[in-house]
């Protein structure tokens, strides 16, 4: 009977073991899906899913001008000002000022003028700034003190260090609170000789004494370099600056060359964000830039949000500021949001995500398969998803395809505030001047590019032909009748349409090059893009763009090369023709005018008008414009400009991309900001529908490990049968 008793035993132990299986399969249904990538106790928590494709290089705010730069610090930084969220046209707030800084103007003498003063009256411009008491920064070792207030970290050896890898090898931290003179900090930054910052060169023209404050700094960093071999440390705090002062702990002044309207959009950038002198005497021990340890790596910050995780090669990760001074959510939008529950979080505190992580992703197809399955929250629209996601209807309206609308998944447009354009090289004998001849030529082309195919084949219809330079959403733009290029396009009831291209050889024709030959030679006329494009997706735009010239027989030649020798090229104005993009630093014509002012000249200057393009009286209004505040004056002359741009054509404008971004029904309060980059504080999402969701979109295909577990059964069957009978013989034997 014992051995019979064992013979059961196993069995019931074979049964208990596929129970458990079975258990098993069905607890993973319940449970986390079995394909998600995130580690299960993150399940159903209050976390943001995003992807990222390549590694910020710069998390210092006074070197950083990337756009995968900034989706990082623009949640860890807070400047004095920001964007509101909801309003359009996009509108400047306080942030960590206490209310909007208003300019008052002196003349060269330093007297007092009023507010209405003529631009050319004014010698400088004075910002005094408040910002509110009580804001603290995030938690980090450059603030830890010991019990008699001295910094534990700010004198630290080699043995010190022997131990230490990362920032969170340090045991302790500290906070303080933010002061004004961390704003003053910061804009001395911009001038030190190691940091190079992007915007020192603008800002030197503008800033009261700062070409001559990094003069300074470069001198003394030398005579320290001289006196004491190894790592020199600058103090700013020890060298003032003439157009950055601290008035109190709250209050700081900056004080501009002329007038700028424009200044204040700066003030909403992490340029202008505060940095805290202890930061920087921390990061720049002996032994601190070998591990990494630096402030482009390890930011210092007052804003919702703190970076937790570094890791570039796989995740970044964002958490809460446990030291946040707190922000509500806005009550007020535009006509229309509220409908759209853009106010249903209307006064509630911010953030409100608590973790934000950002995955690496170097391939469209995977980040799109993972946003379909609910791991990611939101996604753009590739050229690889395209169709799966978007369907455009006979009218070119574009909606969401019916796989996208089963899943819930929503669709955010907005137009960009930038400009793709092909631009013509001013300095060239051939394609450019200001002689009739040259005109007529540029225009001719700009007629026969036809932008609206180009946007059709290769941005999926993602985009609008621009009319001038100034994108819709900024001042200045003009939509409708009024806002065409007369020399490219005619009116109709249908809206603008392309003139034909007969149009345009009737223009090269009086141009003197009828049938794209020279008159005078004889010889056929020959063109050149220079380029970096080298792909295989470039070679089918370069191909069209050769067809699009072929229109009118003119031969177009591709100069490809590499980046460095195209920028060299550009530089000594040897290119003749070239594509080129640019995207708005802050919501003002002044922003995308600038491009073509003489004064920019990449060739004389290295600036940013790399057509060369100099027309006195285009120079002239500009000089008159950007000093201007927004109103019907400032439009009339901007109005002037635009027809000097399209009556010269320097550029053929090319068009205004749209951006398609897609976000599933989890995630809320989504309304594109194009001049805002700290809009993460305001979203919200609904993890326990997302997790259901997951759930939904998941489930594992169960049925072929239940056949295999079957033919695993039916293959041990008659062993263990065969088994059975022996072990019930024996038992019997024994018995008897």
């Amino acid at each position: 009977m014992g051995a019979h008793r064992r013979a059961k035993s196993r069995t019931g132990r074979w049964l208990a073991a596929f129970l458990s299986l079975g258990l098993a399969l069905v607890g993973g249904c319940d449970g986390q899906p079995w394909n998600s990538p995130y580690p299960p106790d993150e399940a159903g928590r209050n976390i943001l899913y995003s992807s990222f494709s390549s590694r910020p290089n710069h998390l210092d705010p006074v070197q950083s001008y990337s756009s995968n730069e900034i989706v990082y610090n623009g949640q860890i930084y807070e400047p004095p000002l920001q964007y509101h969220y909801l309003k359009r046209p996009y509108r400047l707030i306080p942030l960590t000022a206490t209310r909007m800084p208003r300019p008052y103007y002196l003349d060269a003498g330093g007297r007092r003028l009023p507010d209405d003063a003529d631009p050319g009256d004014i010698a400088f411009s004075v910002y005094e700034i408040e910002i509110r008491p009580g804001i603290r920064y995030q938690p980090h070792p450059a603030f830890a003190r010991d019990a008699d207030g001295r910094f534990l970290y700010h004198n630290l050896s080699a043995d010190d260090l022997e131990d230490v890898e990362t920032l969170s090898d340090f045991e302790h931290t500290g906070s303080r609170e933010l002061v004004a003179a961390d704003y003053v900090h910061e804009i001395k930054r911009l001038a030190h000789p190691h940091l190079h910052s992007p915007i020192y060169g603008i800002m030197a023209d503008y800033i009261v004494g700062l070409k001559e404050y990094a003069a300074r700094l470069r001198a003394e960093q030398e005579r320290l370099e001289k006196k004491a071999p190894g790592p020199v440390f600058l103090d700013l705090t020890q060298y003032p600056l003439a157009g950055a002062e601290v008035l109190d702990r709250y209050r700081y002044r900056i004080t501009i060359k002329g007038k700028y309207p424009q200044f204040k959009y700066w003030l909403a950038m992490p340029f202008f964000a505060p940095v805290p002198p202890e930061a920087d005497r921390f990061y720049a021990q002996p032994g601190m830039k070998e591990r990494n340890i630096t402030l482009d790596w390890y930011p210092v910050g007052t804003g919702p949000y703190l970076l937790a995780v570094n890791n570039p090669n796989r995740q970044m990760v964002l958490a809460r500021n446990p030291n946040f001074h707190g922000e509500t959510y806005p009550a007020q939008g535009e006509p229309g949001d509220a409908g759209k529950g853009l106010l249903a979080d209307a006064g509630k505190p911010l953030p409100m995500i608590d973790r934000i992580v950002f995955s690496l992703e170097k391939e469209a197809i995977p980040t799109w398969n993972k946003f379909l399955q609910g791991y990611y929250d939101t996604s753009g629209v590739s050229s690889d998803s395209f169709d799966q996601a978007i369907q455009v209807g006979s009218g070119g309206e574009m909606t969401l395809t019916d796989e996208m609308k089963r899943k819930g998944i929503q669709l955010s447009t907005s137009v960009s505030t930038s400009i793709f354009y092909m631009g013509f090289n001013m300095l060239d004998p051939v394609i450019g001047g200001y002689s009739k001849r040259a005109r007529l030529l540029r225009r001719a082309i700009a007629i026969a590019v036809d932008y609206e195919e180009f946007i059709s084949i290769f941005a999926n219809g993602r985009g609008i032909p621009a009319q001038s330079p100034i994108p819709p959403g900024i001042f200045g733009h003009r939509d409708g009748r009024d806002g065409i290029n007369p020399y490219v396009y005619d009116w109709t009831p249908r809206g603008p349409v392309r003139k034909p291209v007969s149009e345009a050889r009737r223009l090269l024709a009086e141009a003197g090059y009828p049938d794209g030959r020279d008159i005078r030679t004889g010889k056929p006329l020959v063109l050149n893009l220079d380029t970096t494009a080298s792909g295989p997706d470039d070679k089918a735009r370069l191909d069209w763009l050769r067809k699009q010239f072929a229109k009118l027989d003119i031969q177009l030649v591709i100069r490809g090369t590499d980046y460095n020798r195209f920028q060299d090229k550009m530089l000594k104005g040897t290119a003749q023709i070239f594509q080129w993009g640019w995207n708005a630093d802050y919501p003002d014509p002044e922003n995308f005018l600038f491009l073509l002012y003489g004064r920019n000249g990449k060739v004389e200057h290295n600036g940013e008008n790399a057509a060369n393009y100099a027309n006195p009286e285009y120079d002239r209004l500009f000089e008159q414009m950007k000093a201007m505040d927004d109103g019907p004056e400032r439009q009339a002359i901007i109005d002037h400009m635009v027809e000097i741009l399209r009556r010269d054509s320097p550029w053929l404008f090319g068009y205004h991309p749209l951006q398609f971004a897609l976000f599933h029904a989890w995630y809320h309060n989504v309304k594109p900001n194009l001049m805002a980059n700290n809009t993460l504080k305001y979203r919200r999402i609904d993890a326990a529908l997302r997790q259901n969701k997951r759930r939904e979109w998941n489930r594992p295909v169960l049925w072929p490990l239940g056949l295999v577990a079957l033919l695993l059964v039916l293959s041990v069957l008659p062993a263990w049968i065969s088994y059975r009978r022996h072990e019930t013989r024996r038992a019997l034997e024994e018995a008897g």
